[in-house]
């Protein structure tokens, strides 16, 4: 992608790029048309054979000149992918001052100018959900008055309104699957109306955290409605695979009936008016044609159907409202609401039964997994109240895919997560992402249920030292605490390797940190199962379809730092924010999820703790999770429970614990009372 980005100026999907023997470049695009391609192209546009057939005589007349030009363009991306780690290891990088919160401001400003006041989202079409600035958005004002005083507290009521109103319009249009559950790729128009319909892990998990964010702060019923369809998606077939975790997405193309032979996008998901009548029967058809917006002729406009695809034919959206049908119908309310769900479950069953699910691309990658895990987790505590069921349904299916990564997908000895399964383990070693997506998803996990297991395994992941070492003497862990969080990686040293033994250890400090902070994506070449003839490692911190592994590594490294009371890494994850900090004066709004970082960077992270048992400590967990709180984490100390927490954490290895219902705050190493958390 790197070199199609550099060599022709944009770059994105289908990736074709023809590679020496050695691997490297000679020549690159995107889509070329194939031989049966019906996608229409500009008249100068060559095909795919062409550009195979001049690859050809090229390669065959000119070999050497090939070589040498693909060697010097890899020579040049090297130096350009490193050019960042050098300058920022010279103090060249920044302005050396710090990253501050007034850079919240910029990107808010920047969205704002971005903003559809009439269709929601960033930007024109094609439009995309973009989670990541909707989250930024959504918490800009759940940050202390500190935040607020500094963007505004106008600007914060703003940011949420163009996020909630967003997240309204995209539950509404023909993205989400009106019928069945889950959201599309993109939307192809700007109103949302008319979806690229492949639906993706990575997307559905980041929606549910997004919509989540969004119904704790408004309480809309609409919010929670995405949160409920959302949710069922990811624990139902076909995403949830039976052995636990979550497969990686459903194709766009499918094909129209059992009988036919050719695919066609949308087909699952697109009606026609006769349809309607045929299966719910003409009057009730008709109450739920007007509700989706569909018509006789259809309702894809003809410049977005260039080759006829949707003739007479509709993609489903939220074009009415029972009130308002009643009104038009001369009909009860209650008469249409329940025409509706009736109507919708007759719909699913036909198209269950009559058409043919998407092709479902069946490969478990942890990262993507971390991302549902993790959202999961979250719904499970804010429907607990609500919806004891379904909050049961959503931690099981979070709990049995972080089994079933532990037992297929991590290496007990080596502490090395690989990063795909499918009909087995694959070959492919962990990414940064997919150690950091993963570590959060049992960061959230362990918030949600409190056991242990799953903040040792997030610790384990992340850094060695804190390990079983048999051999090394049980102050050296304590007193490691107060040093630099690089003597983690000095247990890496050949100095302390011993042969079998747990030191050497594949984490993701040790496999991902450069040597001036930040993370790689790629792990270290030198590691014991890493491809050896990578080209380039990388290190980014802006946020795409799915958020930086960077992002997300600052953010977990300052809730464990706050969690275990390991100042390491807190400095570990601030080093992390400047390794990018140039870039992020520069442009902030690329760098939202980011953002987030460089608050709990300068406010710091509450930690709260909270110990006894019973209906009171429930009743303080309950209230505690009703608010947003971006910048805190939350502890259960148990009688009895909380061994492993207690030895790692030395303030919580020094609160008494003996059943009585209290509640601390706990900032910068010093603990206070939360009487403000023990009251209704």
């Amino acid at each position: 992608m790197n070199y199609v980005q550099a060599t022709t100026g944009s770059g994105g999907w289908p990736l074709n790029v023809f590679l020496t023997p050695d691997l490297e470049p000679v020549f690159g695009g995107t889509y070329w048309p194939g031989p049966s391609s019906t996608t229409a192209v500009a008249a100068e546009s060559v095909t795919f054979v062409e550009i195979l057939e001049k690859v050809r005589n090229v390669w065959q007349k000119q070999e050497e000149k090939c070589r040498n030009s693909a060697k010097e363009i890899t020579k040049q991306l090297k130096e350009f992918a490193e050019e960042g780690v050098h300058s920022h290891q010279a103090g060249e990088k920044g302005t050396g001052e710090g990253l501050e919160i007034e850079l919240l401001e910029e990107a808010y400003q920047h969205f704002e100018k971005q903003y559809d006041k009439v269709n929601g989202g960033l930007g024109l079409a094609p439009k995309f959900p973009t989670p990541v600035k909707l989250a930024f958005l959504l918490r800009l004002g759940q940050w202390p008055n500190a935040v607020k005083d500094i963007v505004g507290e106008d600007e914060c009521t703003s940011a949420v309104g163009m996020a909630v109103n967003t997240l309204r319009k995209m539950a509404r249009g023909g993205i989400r699957d009106q019928l069945g559950y889950g959201f599309a790729r993109y939307s192809v128009t700007k109103d949302w109306s008319l979806p690229h319909f492949e639906k993706m892990l990575y997307d559905q998990g980041q929606l549910l955290d997004v919509y989540l964010d969004a119904f704790i702060i408004t309480h809309d019923p609409e919010m929670l409605g995405a949160v409920y369809d959302i949710a069922t998606y990811l624990t139902s077939p076909p995403m949830a695979a039976p052995h636990g975790g979550f497969y990686s997405a459903e194709d766009a193309d499918s094909f129209p009936t059992h009988s036919e032979k050719e695919k066609r996008e949308g087909a699952y998901y697109v009606w026609s008016l006769k349809e309607f009548q045929t299966v719910l029967g003409e009057q009730n058809g008709d109450v739920c044609a007007r509700f989706y917006g569909v018509t006789a002729d259809g309702n894809v406009a003809p410049e977005n159907d260039p080759h006829d695809e949707f003739m007479s034919l509709n993609v489903l959206k939220l074009a009415s409202t029972p009130s308002t049908l009643a009104k038009e119908l001369g009909m009860a309310e209650e008469e249409v609401v329940k025409i509706l769900k009736d109507g919708r479950r007759k719909l699913r069953d036909f198209r269950d039964q009559e058409r043919p699910r998407p092709p479902l691309d069946d490969k478990i990658v942890v990262s993507w997994n971390g991302l549902a895990i993790a959202a999961l987790a979250r719904a499970s505590t804010v429907l607990r109240d609500i919806d004891p069921e379904k909050a049961s349904d959503c931690l099981n299916a979070a709990e049995k895919a972080v089994t079933f990564i532990r037992k297929e997908l991590f290496d007990e000895k080596t502490a090395r997560l690989w990063r795909i399964y499918r009909e087995g383990r694959g070959d492919t070693p962990g990414f940064a992402d997919d150690y950091s997506f993963f570590i959060q998803g049992l960061l959230e996990l362990y918030e949600a249920t409190f056991h242990e297991a799953y903040l040792e395994f997030a610790d384990t992941l992340q850094s060695p030292l804190f390990l079983s070492f048999p051999f090394l003497p049980s102050h050296y862990f304590l007193s490691s605490l107060s040093r630099n969080p690089r003597a983690r990686l000095s247990l890496r040293d050949p100095a302390h390797e011993r042969a079998n033994s747990p030191l050497a250890l594949e984490t993701q400090n040790s496999l991902f940190l450069a040597p001036n902070a930040g993370f790689y994506t790629s792990p270290n070449p030198s590691a014991a199962n890493t491809p050896s003839d990578l080209l380039l490692r990388l290190k980014s911190g802006m946020d795409n379809a799915e958020p930086s592994s960077n992002n997300i590594s600052a953010r977990n490294l300052y809730r464990l730092s706050s969690i275990l009371e390991d100042p390491s890494y807190a400095r570990l994850a601030e080093e992390t924010v400047q390794a990018f900090e140039a870039e992020v004066e520069q442009w902030p709004f690329c760098f939202a999820g980011m953002l987030g970082s460089v608050v709990l960077g300068q406010l710091g992270v509450s930690g709260i703790v909270v110990t006894g048992e019973g209906d009171a400590v429930k009743g303080i967990l309950r209230r505690i999770r009703r608010q947003l709180g971006p910048g805190r984490t939350v502890v259960w100390l148990r009688s009895g429970e909380s061994g492993w927490l207690r030895e790692r954490n030395h303030l919580l290895g020094e609160m008494k614990v003996d059943g009585e219902v209290k509640v601390f705050v706990c900032e910068r190493g010093v603990c206070r009372e939360g009487k403000e958390f023990l009251e209704d």
